[in-house]
């Protein structure tokens, strides 16, 4: 009775999937990003180390059978009988594993030139929903994964290791080009039909196209810093050390610029130093020195100019963030931006502000905060 009642489930869910066969790929890859943007916190964490290395070993898993399924090797067999649902566990765990890169970085309190990254990194996850062969076209297929994978050990041999650095991202991107490379060759050697429909040479040089545009993306400062993130950025009035907690003082705007914990015109009082505090996330035992890089917008030559940099280093593991300061006094009227940049100079974040001298005003909706 089990039995009967357990297969007559399993025909109604197989005859839900093929009714609405159409949706169902793009259902499965939103249910992946909304389990993982639900379930997942910090990218050290065990419980977050396990659910992406699941959904990475299960996605390349899932990938070569789906692949050689039409071959025939497992007919009548319980792979055969469940291939149906192959494309859409594809999609799940892509969407899983894409809602883990959206998660730890768009935790950043500014949209840096960083953002034309997510844009291509959504293009490519999305694009098989606007093609006829969609997920069973197998040069978007690779493209997508290895674009998964290049992402995914970015994020996972720095947190192991311990270090980042240009050559930690580079050893991670040769991983995962070796990855993907030979299981696109154990594919092709074992499947007829990829053979048929797939020019291994034309697969090859997709993958290796990817792999040179990231890697040009990272050299141009246009990827986000894997694995750090900015929590906050913050500019204040004050900011001083008490007990192991930052005290900041600073001014709050309107509540529906929710991007932003600061009002980005900052009342200067005579003589009043200006702050910038940032706290920043970083892997357990990680250690990184970071800086800020004041800029000024000089209206005459409409270019923003580098006022000064001024660093700190932080070392990982903590859950609010690891904080750090700087302050400049003797500052000009006008617009001032403060980047908060890695050693290699990868943005972490932006700081914008205004910077008004007028006797007349005084900052308001000032609040005290420990951080």
């Amino acid at each position: 009775m089990k039995r009967t009642l357990a297969k007559y489930r399993e025909s109604a869910f197989h005859a839900f999937i093929k009714k609405h066969e159409k949706y169902a790929p793009l259902l499965f890859f939103v249910g992946g990003f909304i389990f993982d943007s639900l379930t997942l916190g910090r990218i050290d964490r065990t419980y977050d180390l396990v659910v992406l290395c699941f959904h990475m070993t299960f996605l390349s898993l899932t990938l070569y059978l789906y692949n050689l399924v039409d071959d025939g090797k497992w007919k009548d067999t319980i792979i055969d009988r469940y291939q149906d649902y192959f494309p859409l566990a594809i999609q799940f765990f892509f969407g899983g594993l894409s809602s883990a890169y959206v998660i730890y970085f768009f935790r950043s309190v500014s949209l840096t030139k960083t953002a034309y990254f997510f844009i291509i990194l959504l293009a490519l996850l999305f694009a098989n929903e606007f093609l006829k062969k969609r997920i069973s076209n197998k040069y978007l297929q690779f493209s997508v994964y290895y674009f998964i994978s290049f992402t995914f050990f970015t994020f996972m041999i720095p947190v192991f290791i311990k270090q980042m650095n240009v050559w930690i991202f580079l050893l991670s991107g040769l991983v995962s080009l070796v990855s993907t490379l030979l299981l696109i060759t154990v594919i092709y050697r074992k499947s007829p039909s990829t053979r048929k429909e797939v020019h291994l040479g034309k697969l090859i040089g997709i993958v290796m196209s990817i792999y040179v545009l990231i890697n040009l993306f990272y050299f141009f400062k246009l990827i986000p810093p894997v694995p750090l993130a900015l929590y906050d950025g913050v500019v204040a009035h004050d900011v001083y050390k008490e007990d192991n907690k930052y005290v900041v003082t600073y001014e709050t705007d309107v509540w529906y610029k929710f991007w932003r914990k600061h009002r980005a015109k900052y009342i200067q009082e005579p003589g009043e130093n200006v702050y910038i505090f940032s706290s920043i996330f970083a892997p357990t035992a990680l250690e990184k020195s970071i800086f800020h890089r004041w800029n000024y917008y000089n209206e005459v030559s409409e270019n923003w100019e580098v006022v000064d940099n001024i660093g700190y280093d932080i070392t990982g593991g903590r859950d609010g963030g690891y904080r750090g300061y700087t302050y400049k006094n003797n500052v000009k009227e006008g617009l001032w931006k403060v980047e908060v940049l890695t050693e290699e100079e990868l943005v972490l974040g932006v700081i914008s502000f205004e910077i008004i001298e007028d006797p007349s005003l005084k900052p308001r909706g000032v609040v005290v905060k420990e951080f």
